[in-house]
């Protein structure tokens, strides 16, 4: 009877095997027949009761029935393996005749884009480019613009302070006064580079950006020299009219100072967190040269006066190209990098 009840269990058993569709099926058959609490370990358990000669007999049989259920069970895993192996390799064929698609070609920064095309139209003006150090001396980058000792631009909470006393430059306007030392009058010069600043990171901040600095130091020169260079650089950065607005500013090292906004182009002036709701971006600051920064550079400002200005590349990369998000520009990602 035992031996008739183990045939039977065998028989259906492998038709199941068989007949499953999915491993799940199959791993459920597994479970069912050969589990520890599964057909043959029932059968198992009960051998205690057979006599010797019997059990022994009937174990045989259970060993044999366990070992060819266990080949049936691996040979259809195999198939199911087999068939997912071909689906994957069918999804993932390649055709090695097919010429190899090349280097894919590099692409310029948005910020390095802005900065060439503003150097290309100063230049075109009778412009130089100037460089400057990223590690710079507290006289350059304080004390020759005119910035008092208790301004708190110099407090660790906005500068990058070195431990020999030098600071990582918080403007590029150290490379005017480099330019006016070395260059004296009459000067025309841009000055753009990297600037460092202790900044809470957010949608519009950052501590590492760009900048671009400007002068011209002559004869005679008005505030009106000033709105027409700064209405010419950003119509052509833009590539179309922009609105902007001036608003009086207080910067040590120009008399008189202005802030110059533009219309946020990310939001059309609706408020986004770019222009922080106002509508307005802050794009720079301007105005003509302070007499204390001429006199500090050896200029005389009896006979030369000038204008200078300022202004963020990293923002004008953002305003121009509707990018929401300043930290983009720094991450490296390359997904938003090909897309220029």
């Amino acid at each position: 009877m035992l031996e008739a009840n183990l045939t039977e269990l065998e028989s259906a058993a492998r038709r199941r095997i068989e007949a499953a569709a999915t491993p799940e099926e199959l791993e459920a058959a597994r479970v069912e027949v050969l589990g520890r609490k599964g057909a043959l370990a029932g059968i198992s358990k009960g051998m205690g009761r057979l006599a010797p000669e019997e059990r022994a007999r009937i174990g045989k049989l259970l060993n044999a029935a366990k070992q060819s259920l266990e080949a049936a069970l691996e040979a259809r895993q195999a198939r199911f393996d087999s068939d997912a192996l071909a689906r994957r390799l069918d999804a993932e064929w390649i055709d090695l005749t097919l010429p190899a698609p090349g280097t894919r070609p590099g692409s310029l920064h948005p910020v390095t884009r802005i900065q060439e095309e503003i150097e290309d139209l100063f230049s075109s003006f009778g412009f130089v480019v100037l460089d400057g150090p990223e590690v710079e001396t507290e006289y350059h980058n304080f004390d020759a613009l005119n910035i008092p000792a208790t301004h708190p631009a110099r407090d660790a909470q906005d500068t990058f302070w070195l431990t020999d006393g030098n600071l990582l430059r918080t403007h590029t306007s150290p490379v005017q006064v480099r330019g006016m030392e070395r260059l004296g009058p009459p000067l025309r010069m841009i000055a753009p580079g990297r600037v460092f600043r202790n900044e809470e990171i957010d949608a519009s901040h950052e501590h590492t950006f760009y900048q671009i600095e400007g002068m011209m130091i002559d004869r005679e020169v008005s505030v009106g020299h000033l709105i027409y260079f700064m209405k010419t650089m950003l119509s052509a950065v833009f590539h179309r009219d922009v609105t902007l607005r001036l608003r009086p500013g207080f910067f040590p090292f120009v008399e008189p100072g202005f802030e110059l906004d533009i219309h946020c182009l990310i939001c059309g002036g609706e408020g986004c967190p770019v222009c922080k709701q106002s509508g307005w971006v802050e794009q720079l600051g301007c105005g003509l040269v302070h007499p204390n920064v001429l006199r500090m550079s050896g200029i005389d400002p009896e006979e030369w006066n000038g204008f200078a200005f300022g202004l963020g590349l990293t923002r004008l990369a953002m305003m121009r190209y509707a990018i929401d998000d300043i930290r983009q520009l720094q991450g490296g990602d390359l997904r938003f990098l090909m897309q220029f």
